[in-house]
């Protein structure tokens, strides 16, 4: 017997098949593209984004109803103040304490720093028990202490430890009011920026310092070209918020009968009885105003720290303005 295997259909007769198949899904396809056309398209809904602003407005419109036509503040008191030459004698104390601590405390910071990621256990131990101690320590509670420090030592000197000593030195004429804010504040600062410091240093991949040594870069060299360029980045926010903290933190210094901006205002409120609230408000809004500088300074320096890290840099927010203003007009 033989068999026979069913006949198989012609090329012919497919090719029509195939043709008419193609044409019914071009007419399928067509005729879906025509009725998404004929549709709107209806954007995604968001009424709760809506009704959240609605109540930041409200209550932003009342702040500002509250601030206006509340005659207790007595805005024409507060105009007065905002430059007087004792208030802007008391905000140039502000600033120099601030940028003297800042650059005491940051170098004193870094010293700290690298003490705590040394091999050495001696210096390991010291840096660590240098910021438990001065992170424990209050601020006001330091400063008290400096300021009565000549009650401990009367003299200071310079010589051979535990022997003899050359110079000498009235506790009371070096540390005058000043140097202990500065002081008092230095050595607070560089507690919290060794912390800072080590978190961005500590940051930077591994890998980069294994290129590094394979290299044969002296360690030195290491921390100044590779590891703390990157490590810039990540230090940037963080000590520029507590440089903000810093800032505000000036105004403890009174206790040593030091008038920056805080003193200044506490000093005429005490004299000027019924003008305590606008005196108030005349050291909030120079705050705020310093407060915003610096987060200026911090948003472009991050910017430009980022170069190295993003495929491209984020605009400034007046080319982000720029840009908003220029697509409207094309938009028109």
């Amino acid at each position: 017997m033989t068999s026979s295997s069913p006949p198989k259909p012609s090329q012919e007769t497919e090719l029509p098949q195939a043709v008419e198949e193609t044409e019914e899904t071009e007419e399928t396809t067509d005729d879906l593209v025509d009725k998404l056309e004929s549709r709107r398209v209806v954007p995604l809904r968001h009424p709760w984004r809506w009704v959240a602003s609605a109540v930041v407005l409200v209550l932003l419109a009342q702040a500002a109803h509250a601030l206006t036509t509340n005659d207790a503040f007595q805005w024409d008191a507060f105009g007065y103040w905002f430059t007087r030459p004792v208030v802007v004698e008391g905000l140039l104390l502000t600033l120099q304490l601030t940028g003297l601590s800042a650059v005491f405390g940051l170098l004193g910071g870094i010293v700290l720093a690298l003490m705590r990621l040394s091999r050495n256990p001696v210096l390991q131990s010291v840096a660590w028990a240098y910021i438990w101690l001065f992170r424990s320590i209050p601020l006001i509670v330091l400063l008290l202490f400096l300021a009565n420090i000549t009650a401990l030592y009367a003299t200071l000197s310079l010589g051979v430890p535990f022997g003899p000593s050359f110079v000498e030195f009235s506790a009371n004429d070096l540390l005058s009011f000043y140097m202990v804010a500065v002081l008092g504040l230095s050595l607070n600062e560089a507690a919290y920026a060794a912390e800072i410091v080590r978190s961005g240093i500590i940051s930077v991949d591994q890998s980069q310092l294994e290129a590094a040594s394979a290299l044969g870069l002296p360690k030195g060299r290491q921390y100044r070209r590779i590891i703390l360029p990157q490590a810039t980045r990540a230090i940037i926010p963080a000590y520029a918020n507590q440089l903000i903290g810093l800032l505000k933190g000036t105004s403890v210094v009174y206790i040593t009968s030091l008038l920056e901006l805080f003193g200044v205002v506490q000093s005429q409120a005490s004299i000027n009885s019924g003008q305590i609230i606008p005196l108030l408000m005349v050291g909030t809004i120079w705050y705020i105003v310093l407060t915003s500088l610096l987060s200026v300074v911090q948003y472009y320096l991050e910017r430009y720290f980022s170069r190295g890290a993003l495929r491209t840099v984020p605009p400034t927010p007046f080319q982000r303005l720029r840009s908003r203003l220029r697509t409207t007009g094309v938009a028109r």
